[in-house]
């Protein structure tokens, strides 16, 4: 790297490895219909089993966790629908969410939060074998993350992080990140960058990086830091969560609690018939669905094998967890 902090790393393309044949969720798979938003009936334990059976079946796509904000997001904005649309796996992050599908008939469906899922993840021997990378967060956040999801696994394999800014990338980020993405050979991305702009990041740049499954968990990375605390499963239960997070943060949520409250009008007008929520088509590309991924193995990634590739898109996570058993 120069002076400037430019990689020298130039002409970096798409990835052509992803090219090959495409595999759908099952049409007949059951879901909740949330304003026009397909919500996968899933509980936690559904959610880990199709997870695990695209990783081990070599399937690429993203996995979204949709509560209240994500939906009423998906209406007003098009590309956010079609990018929950274009999922491969879409778990009810929200206690509205898991009821309005109780309603619908969905019984086994239950709450599925991002931190949840990335927790069992780690924890679980079924996983065990996969490699993981960080993107998002405020600085330091990823590698505070890296230490604190090693302490709960020692085992876990974390291939390494990223702090992008606080803005869309440019091309030529992109061509770095995919550069680094393809370094280190991560089966899973973990993106946390809050929605709608993690979701809309995961759909675009999916068929550019060379792995499996990206999982967007928006405020995982706080919770798993200790930055945001969790809340009872007493309060889950009574879809009380917003309220705690309220509490915790009121300065930058409570525009947004304010404009989710129009959720309860929108859902009864559904819930009554004065109004029917067609869900979106499936996009008829490689945004969509799975397709074959590329084989990942070897090693966990060691720093010294790669240089950072810029100032800001990738930190090797094995340096940034060397303190873990120090701490």
């Amino acid at each position: 790297m120069n002076e400037t902090g430019d990689s020298g790393i130039v002409n970096s393309q798409p990835a052509g490895s992803y090219g090959g044949q495409y595999l759908l969720p099952k049409s007949d798979r059951a879901c909740a219909n949330v304003l026009g938003v397909a919500v996968d009936a899933l509980n936690l334990e559904g959610a880990l089993a199709r997870v695990a059976d695209a990783l081990e079946s070599n399937r690429k796509g993203y996995i979204c966790a949709v509560g209240v904000h994500g939906i009423l997001e998906a209406r007003r904005n098009a590309s956010m629908a079609q990018a929950l649309a274009d999922a491969a796996i879409v778990v009810p992050d929200g206690t509205p969410t898991v009821w309005v599908g109780r309603v619908q008939g969905c019984t086994s469906i239950d709450h599925v939060t991002g931190p949840a899922l990335m927790r069992e993840i780690f924890r679980r021997e079924r996983f065990s074998r996969y490699r993981h990378f960080f993107y998002g967060g405020k600085e330091g956040v990823a590698g505070e993350l890296a230490r604190s999801m090693l302490r709960e696994a020692p085992d876990a394999r974390i291939a390494g992080i990223c702090t992008p800014p606080f803005r869309e990338l440019n091309r030529a980020e992109e061509d770095d990140l995919m550069v680094g993405i393809k370094a280190c050979k991560p089966d899973i991305i973990w993106v946390g960058i809050s929605t709608p702009k993690q979701e809309l990041f995961m759909r675009r740049m999916l068929p550019r990086l060379d792995t499996c499954l990206m999982f967007g968990v928006g405020a995982a990375f706080d919770f798993h830091t200790g930055r945001i605390r969790d809340c009872a499963p007493w309060i889950k239960a009574a879809g009380f969560q917003w309220l705690h997070r309220l509490l915790q943060d009121p300065k930058r949520l409570w525009r947004r609690n304010l404009r989710n409250s129009t959720f309860l009008w929108h859902i009864a007008v559904q819930l009554t018939g004065f109004r029917n929520y067609s869900l979106p088509a499936r996009s008829d590309s490689s945004l969509g669905g799975y397709v074959l991924a590329p084989e990942h193995g070897g090693d966990s990634w060691q720093p010294e094998e790669l240089q950072p590739i810029s100032k800001w898109v990738l930190e090797p996570a094995h340096k940034a967890a060397q303190t873990c058993s120090d701490d």
